[in-house]
């Protein structure tokens, strides 16, 4: 949907990836069963189109790639009141229902089919792209973060994401649509932090000779290259990891605007919290490790933060005698959950990010993900999925609007 902000109009949507299936044809169908009691319990009129964040795995964007579904999916779009304006490319192959871990970020941006799976992506969007609109496409941070020191593996990173900044340049200059790629950091992968992800920008991306590289594979200036290398890549700021991180999500998004880089899209989200851990969440936490995602963990303790890679990490470590302290667990929780007393959300920074949105322009792209609805425990998921989308962006709506 297109919210009217004080700073700028907005776009507003969930992530279809809360909705188990690979196939286009699944995806379809979850579209047309769900969107239209979306419609109507937000209480849309008629003309008021519903955005939506299109999660496309390899499996899907090769099938949609073909010009005759491309057209059936726009009369579909269509008749459902409905347009596309971001693209979720991070989760190539399942997401639902089996071991997903740290395979989700294979093939990572060393492969090379990551790029053709992301050149995929970014036609379909053109085609299904609102004139005036422009489009965004999150992605991996790069890799694991282990994957990511091995040797060569940065260069690696920084060619390909050249090469794709090449690909959306020329996209445009075909279609007349700009979309940009936004790379999406999380713990424990090769962008992390937002230091680390500006370091990257400033360090790798924006030097000397990935400008150079970028202007022989555009054939133009170096000075045209520079624009275009901050035109068409940027960060998706999903607020559920950072406040894994710790960080202050506003101070964070502020910090990379200053230093030009683009926040093409936030991810409104909330990760589960434990102000002070104690041996009596021990079976409590137990219930989130669903054995599908990684639900990697940081503790705060005094001055320091202790990393974990997934939950059981931290779990045994706790029962070692160590990660004492205020736990974020990578698990994204419902964003209108409200929090037991020793077992929380994070929704003060969604809370401190939502009312930066209301008095700056951080992003004109927003995405609800909880994309993990399905493995939460009971007594998180007790109505239908499609009343909890709809909780959600009310929610988020009446936090923007009054």
């Amino acid at each position: 949907m297109q919210l009217s902000l004080p700073p700028q109009n907005v776009h507003l949507t969930y992530c279809t990836n809360i909705h188990a299936g690979e196939s286009w044809d699944e995806v379809l169908a979850s579209l047309e069963e769900t969107i239209p009691l979306l419609r109507e319990k937000l209480e849309l009129v008629a003309d008021q189109a519903f955005g939506i964040g299109l999660r496309l795995s390899a499996q899907a964007a090769d099938s949609l790639i073909i010009p005759a579904r491309l057209q059936e999916f726009k009369m579909q779009l269509a008749r459902l009141g409905a347009y596309v304006f971001t693209i979720n490319a991070f989760p190539y192959g399942p997401f639902h229902g089996v071991r997903v871990k740290e395979q989700v970020y294979l093939p990572d941006w060393r492969d090379t089919e990551r790029l053709r799976y992301t050149r995929q992506c970014a036609h379909i969007l053109a085609e299904l792209l609102p004139e005036d609109v422009e489009g965004s496409i999150s992605t991996v941070p790069g890799g694991y973060k282990s994957e990511a020191q091995t040797a060569g593996a940065q260069q690696q990173i920084v060619e390909q994401l050249i090469a794709a900044v090449a690909m959306l340049a020329g996209l445009e200059q075909t279609s007349g649509k700009c979309i940009a790629l936004a790379l999406e950091p999380e713990p424990c992968c090769f962008l992390e932090t937002m230091d680390e992800t500006a370091a990257f920008f400033c360090g790798q991306l924006w030097t000397k000779d990935s400008i150079a590289r970028l202007a022989e594979l555009c054939v133009c200036t170096e000075a045209q290259a520079a624009r275009l290398m901050r035109r068409h890549l940027g960060v998706c700021y999903d607020v559920c990891h950072a406040a894994v991180e710790f960080e202050d999500p506003v101070s964070a998004m502020q910090s990379l605007t200053e230093l030009g880089i683009r926040i093409l899209k936030i991810q409104l989200s909330c990760a589960l919290r434990i102000p002070a851990m104690h041996a009596g969440m021990v079976n409590e936490l137990r219930r989130f490790d669903d054995g599908v995602y990684l639900h990697q963990v940081v503790v705060h303790n005094q001055d320091s933060l202790q990393r974990y890679t997934d939950l059981p990490a931290a779990l045994s470590a706790y029962q070692a005698g160590q990660a004492d302290g205020e736990w974020r667990v990578h698990c994204h929780v419902p964003i209108f959950w409200d929090s037991e007393e020793q077992l929380g959300s994070t929704r003060t920074d969604l809370l401190a990010t939502l009312q930066a949105l209301r008095k700056q322009g951080l992003s004109s792209h927003l995405e609800v993900e909880t994309y993990t609805w399905d493995v939460l425990p009971a007594h998180l998921k007790n109505e239908s999925k499609a009343h909890a989308i709809a909780r959600e962006l009310s929610f988020i709506m009446k936090e923007l609007l009054t």
